[in-house]
């Protein structure tokens, strides 16, 4: 009977090692689905504003994004992080409401995402991110008028630029406090604390932005958890500003006014801004 309990113990312990290992050496898979379709032109995404161009990375990768210019040069311009799924083309009703109020925006294209070359990781997520604001600033405009805009496992590479030049103005759309905690949720089983290589710790990193701040995050994310949002919004330094969207999940926010929301936070940001600079402010 001892021989039988601990030939089944050795079984279950060989399965969960098999299971460990499959998922260390497949873990970006789980990460990270890439749509590796063309998403096609910005016209046919009802963004004819836009245009296609190309950013490269410090590694020599040349990425796909696209791009509309602000109604005044020296405008606001949105520079915007998906998430870990899809491709661009899927953000262009997001991009519409920044164009509509007259920012500028441009939507980057990640590594392996939309045939593009290379593969997911975080620090090649990073890269993408420093190469967009460096084709933004060889086209001649200035940090100053940058918006980092990161939704999902886009919160990631914004948190990690905005801790790098300070933006004025950070937006999250449902954001985590780190990858590692949203994997520790789906994963529970196993020791993702020695396993999780792309880990995205905003958490951490928050802290050392100074930027004016808002999160949107939907009150029934069955992605990211809402509590993640919340302790994340309460590490941040002030300005912040916290914004529940009732009865959104992870994918839905802009179908629940998201959109609307996060235009009309802005404009009030460039406002207050406008008038520090003008000596009116109250």
């Amino acid at each position: 009977m001892i021989a039988i309990f601990a030939r089944i113990a050795f079984l279950l312990l060989a399965t969960y090692v098999f299971v460990v290992i499959v998922v260390y050496f497949n873990q970006r898979s789980l990460q990270y689905f890439p749509a590796r379709v063309s998403p096609g032109k910005p016209e046919d995404n009802n963004v004819p504003e836009m245009r296609e161009v190309f950013v490269e990375t410090e590694d020599g990768l040349r990425l796909l994004a696209w791009f509309a210019p602000p109604q005044n040069k020296n405008g606001k311009i949105v520079v915007y992080y998906h998430g870990n799924a899809g491709h661009i083309g899927y953000r262009a009703g997001k991009a519409r409401h920044f164009i509509e109020a007259g920012y500028g925006i441009l939507l980057l294209e990640y590594r392996g995402f939309a045939r593009n070359p290379g593969r997911p990781s975080e620090e090649g997520f990073y890269k993408d991110g420093r190469a967009a604001l460096h084709w933004l600033e060889a086209e001649g405009y200035s940090p100053a008028q940058y918006v980092l805009y990161g939704e999902s496992i886009g919160s990631g590479v914004a948190v990690e630029m905005a801790r790098a030049i300070q933006p004025r103005h950070l937006i999250l759309e449902a954001p985590f406090t780190s990858a590692a905690d949203v994997a520790k949720q789906a994963y529970f089983f196993l020791p993702v604390d020695l396993l999780m290589k792309d880990r995205y710790d905003n958490i951490d990193k928050i802290k050392d932005i100074t930027s004016s701040l808002l999160i949107v995050h939907g009150d029934e994310d069955e992605v990211i958890p809402y509590a993640q949002g919340q302790k994340l919004y309460e590490t941040a330094n002030h300005p912040k500003e916290f914004v529940s969207i009732n009865g959104g999940h992870h994918a839905n926010l802009y179908e629940h006014h998201a959109g609307h929301v996060i235009v009309e936070w802005l404009d009030k940001q460039v406002a207050m801004e406008k008038a520090m600079e003008e000596g009116t402010a109250p």
